[in-house]
């Protein structure tokens, strides 16, 4: 009995000592971690963001492009194409399948899930990690991929931790979730879930459906791997979405109906890629470019530093109207790859052996195309960056290597010499246009070319071309003014011949009509709408050079014109930006107003930097601006512009090329416009107002050796009206632009007559003017 005590009171004692044991490995252990946690919460393992750097934790932001009806244009960004957004702004169900696949207990710890760790030290991770949204968050913000060593990725882990609480106390759960999508790279420039929905669904995130958010979701394990553009995994993006459906239904955020639906379904994507070189809008964010970069040199930060543009999350809000837009670039879109199959159909080598170039011979040919490889992109990065000398930079090109060209029928790969390759390039027809409210001076669309990734330069404000025509209605207006015209005066149709010593002439300048056909005598509005050269000479040599190219600078041109009279014909060279803000002055009762393209400038916090300031001036009275109107009304109810009025089905040939019988406009309300076209058919025109929007067109090859045979189709009213049709069309459909089908607002004092079924020539007679009989008919 004593023995069985004895044994009793032995296994007691041993009892005690294993407890004691446990408890002091227990303590020591925690001590232990504790004093881990400690060192590491004081650098010891790295340095850790302090409460200032959580506050503001430190991410590159692309700096946003808005347009007027708040659509992304596009950004600026280097390599984070990033714009975020708050938790308000982001689907219940795409929050649903976050916490479903990646944290299921996530409001229920404080930035380490006990049960989840325990899990992951006692089954190796084999069932799953232990990370938890706000550690997988601190990762991305402030610890980075940890190297292969197992030292490194215990003390990541280490670091995981402790910043997870210090995000756990800063923010609330909503805010930690916003930042983690909004931090996360979804791979194709797709930075953010804003910039993931706009690429992969153009969307906003708002917008996303149960599957669309899965699929994204569903990303976060590597999006390289489950990225939906990627071949290599064709079928494995949508296994992954399904995974993410599967958790959702297996925690009751959807139903198992909702999941076996949904998992049946097609990705569903629109992939619309965001790049510098992509998407809406590519000229005018070129431009805008360069207007930001100048903006940031002259406005600092409060502190002195200069903003970065491709850093900071500005928002740049705009005039552009991205509907107009969009409507301009398919009204482009639709009409030049028929152009341009006419210009090569006419250009092919039996019919034009100097294909693409006109009436040059072949050291003209050659000369040109040595010039333009010194103007070339290759040519300078050769000689400046390289530092090559001049016989090595042309033997290579005249060295065939690989390229993509640009076609109308989608991109080629080909290996091409680079001067070949030129040659190419200088039979395609380019174009620009912009339209613009002429009360506001709100610019509403902009067009700078046919394809921004292959030809980068801007046919809207860089490039400046001979105006042709489109230059008359300054004459006229200039004669309006001086003269007190009347739309319904005549003059007669008569060669004119302006001697050498008058106005400064450096020889004597008799114009030609361009159909050849004079005599009789003809209303100001008809030959205004009808382009006849001799009433515009008849009027410059009234009023002489000097009145015209001032009321052409005061309508907002700032290239140099030569004053002399053949700039009545248009020999100008001005640029499309300069062309609609000064016809714009004419729409908003003879008031200039500067072209506007930017109305703010907001810092990341909503802070306004910027307001524009309206520019305006009085140019004309109101009652010219008005006749002038009026006179270019003309132009479209019975002159060059009048196929705008037609109905008839446009013709098409195999290979796109257009039979130009007929457009299927039909416009009823009233338009005032002017076509243009350059003497060789090199430049094509077409200027067309409404009271509320103003718009310009230019259509020509990059050389002006490069044109249309005849005029049939080398006029502006086939080159450029077309376009303006097109694109007008479209903006009446769409009601809510609210695009004017009024007529113009008539001046309350009006003493010139417009109307010429009321018209009396004894009260509006110049003495100046000849009295001719007018014939009944008029053979042009």
């Amino acid at each position: 009995m004593a023995k069985v005590k004895k044994k009793q009171t032995k296994n007691n004692q041993d009892f005690s000592s294993y407890v004691r044991w446990f408890w002091k490995l227990f303590i020591t252990g925690t001590l232990f971690v504790a004093l881990i946690f400690l060192l590491a919460s004081w650098g010891a393992f790295g340095e850790l963001p302090d409460y200032t750097v959580l506050e503001n934790p430190k991410t590159n932001l692309a700096t946003e492009i808005i347009s007027s009806d708040g659509k992304t244009l596009g950004k600026f960004y280097f390599n984070d194409n990033r714009t975020p957004v708050g938790y308000n702004d982001l689907p219940q169900h795409l929050v649903d399948a976050l916490i479903a696949t990646e944290d299921v207990r996530y409001y229920e710890h404080s930035g380490i899930d006990a049960r989840g760790t325990v899990r992951a030290f006692v089954f190796l991770g084999s069932k799953g990690g232990a990370s938890t949204i706000s550690q997988q968050l601190s990762r991305q913000l402030f610890v980075g991929v940890a190297s292969t060593s197992t030292l490194s990725r215990i003390t990541q882990k280490l670091k995981e931790w402790i910043i997870a609480i210090k995000l756990e106390r800063q923010y609330t759960k909503e805010e930690i979730i916003a930042m983690y999508f909004n931090i996360y790279d979804f791979g194709n420039n797709a930075d953010g879930i804003r910039s993931a929905a706009s690429i992969y669904f153009d969307k906003e995130p708002k917008e996303l459906d149960i599957k669309e958010s899965a699929m994204l979701v569903g990303m976060f394990k590597n999006s390289s791997l489950y990225n939906p553009r990627d071949h290599r995994n064709p079928v494995g993006t949508k296994n992954r979405r399904n995974v993410v459906l599967d958790q959702m239904e297996k925690y009751d955020f959807i139903t198992e109906e909702v999941k076996d639906s949904l998992q049946k379904t097609e990705l569903g994507l629109r992939y619309s890629p965001q790049s510098h070189r992509d998407g809406i809008a590519t000229y005018f964010r070129a431009y805008l470019d360069g207007f930001m970069k100048d903006w940031i040199k002259n406005n600092p930060k409060p502190d002195g530093e200069k903003y970065n543009l491709y850093g900071d999350g500005l928002k740049v809000f705009t005039t552009i109207d991205s509907r107009m837009q969009q409507y301009a670039e398919d009204a482009v879109q639709q009409h030049m790859p028929r152009l341009q199959a006419e210009f090569n159909h006419q250009n092919t080598p039996d019919r034009n052996p100097t294909a693409p170039f006109l009436e040059l011979g072949q050291s003209e040919i050659d000369a040109l195309m040595k010039r333009s490889m010194k103007q070339s992109e290759r040519w300078r990065h050769m000689k400046y960056d390289l530092k090559k000398d001049e016989d090595e930079i042309i033997a290579s090109f005249n060295k065939p290597t690989q390229m993509t060209l640009f076609s109308w029928k989608g991109e080629i790969d080909t290996i091409m010499k680079p001067m070949d390759s030129m040659r190419y390039y200088k039979a395609f027809l380019h174009t620009g246009m912009m339209s613009m409210d002429p009360q506001t001076g709100h610019v509403k669309a902009w067009v700078g070319g046919v394809n921004y990734k292959h030809f980068q330069y801007d046919h809207v404000k860089q490039s400046r071309r001979q105006v042709g025509s489109t230059f008359k209605p300054f004459v006229y207006a200039t004669a309006i003014d001086q003269l007190h015209l009347s739309p319904c005066d005549e003059l007669p149709n008569t060669q004119i011949t302006i001697e050498a010593e008058k106005f400064g002439n450096p020889e004597p300048w008799t114009p030609r009509n361009s159909d050849a056909q004079y005599g009789g005598t003809l209303t100001l509005k008809n030959a205004l709408a009808n382009s006849v050269n001799t009433i515009t000479a008849r009027l410059m040599d009234k009023v002489g050079p000097q009145p015209v190219v001032d009321l052409a600078k005061k309508l907002g041109v700032e290239a140099e014109i030569p004053v002399v009279p053949s700039i009545a014909l248009g020999t100008a060279d001005l640029s499309v930006y300069e062309m609609v803000a000064a016809y714009s002055t004419f729409a908003n009762k003879g008031v200039y107003t500067k072209p506007v393209m930017v109305t703010h400038i907001e810092d990341k916090n909503g802070t306004i930097l910027y307001q524009f300031t309206p520019e305006a001036r009085d140019v004309l009275s109101e009652e010219v601006a008005y006749v002038t109107v009026k006179l270019m009304e003309g132009v479209t109810e019975g002159g060059s512009g009048v196929r705008l009025r037609t109905k008839g089905a446009d013709a098409y040939r195999a290979d796109y090329r257009e039979i130009i019988t007929g457009y299927p406009y039909e416009f009823k309300n009233p338009i005032a416009g002017k076509t243009g076209t350059t003497q060789n058919q090199s430049d094509g025109w077409f200027m067309g107002m409404v009271p509320n929007l103003v718009t310009g067109v230019w259509v020509g090859a990059e050389d002006r050796a490069a044109h249309f045979r005849t005029i049939t189709y080398g006029q502006g009213a086939a080159m450029a009206l077309p376009i303006w049709g097109l694109y007008m069309k479209s903006c009446y459909e769409n009601e809510d632009l609210e695009i004017s089908k009024a007529d113009f607002e008539k001046p309350l004092e009006l003493s010139i007559e417009v109307d010429c079924e009321n018209y009396n020539p004894d009260e509006n007679s110049d003495p100046n003017m000849p009295d001719v009989e007018v014939p009944d008919e008029l053979d042009f």
